[in-house]
């Protein structure tokens, strides 16, 4: 089998499993965050386009909202398929390195937002999926999640949290125009690729465009 075909398949698989998801984390995002990856990747020339693509579509079978906090089931299912579809061993663990780590919790009391990215690839993964979390269809995905959870969409009363650890941040309940502030105007600054810092720029300031409008129409001026 190809490595385009195992890429096909792999897409075809997380399109089954995901489709029905209405949190912001349905197969959409994982199309949106594997096509990024590859366009990042085309300007990081030690990257392997293989490992990137393969881990772009399975990143979220590890993800702890989806898992309930156990990230081994997730890292057991992509094995699973993998081995399935005859990836080899080195490939697998590769693909597992690149998902690692990578998402915004598992910064969270770190010194280093980088800590634990040593591979181009998981670089790559992380600044895809966070840019997915920003701009427009960050800003309609932060609202789909809310929803999902019965959050609030504003209460001028509760104010921003900080986390001491992912289990806070996960445990959270706050509106979701809090999250804003606790995560999304965030993530520019933790982007590790150039081509992820430049992206992240014009998406940043998008939510940045979105927030005054919505306090100008939340007070009644607009």
């Amino acid at each position: 089998m190809s490595n385009q075909e195992i890429i096909e398949k792999t897409r075809a698989f997380v399109e089954q499993k995901f489709t029905a998801d209405g949190s912001g984390h349905d197969y959409w995002h994982m199309h949106r965050v594997w096509k990024l990856a590859g366009h990042i990747a085309d300007n990081e020339p030690t990257a392997d386009h293989f490992v990137v693509e393969l881990a772009a579509l399975l990143h979220d079978l590890t993800d702890t909202k989806l898992t309930s906090g156990d990230t081994s089931l997730g890292e057991q299912q992509i094995i699973a398929w993998l081995e399935s579809i005859a990836v080899n061993k080195t490939t697998i663990l590769s693909v597992l390195h690149a998902i690692q780590d990578t998402s915004f919790s598992s910064t969270i009391g770190a010194s280093n937002s980088s800590a634990g990215l040593s591979k181009i690839e998981a670089k790559i993964i992380s600044d895809a999926d966070k840019l997915d979390a920003i701009g427009a269809i960050g800003i309609a995905r932060a609202f789909a999640y809310g929803g999902s959870k019965n959050r609030k969409i504003h209460d001028p009363a509760r104010q921003t949290d900080t986390y001491k650890n992912a289990q806070a941040y996960h445990e959270n309940d706050t509106p979701t125009i809090n999250h804003f502030y606790e995560k999304l105007l965030l993530l520019k600054d933790r982007m590790h690729t150039e081509t992820g810092k430049q992206m992240a720029l014009a998406r940043h300031k998008y939510m940045e465009q979105f927030l005054a409008e919505f306090y100008a129409e939340w007070d009644g001026k607009h």
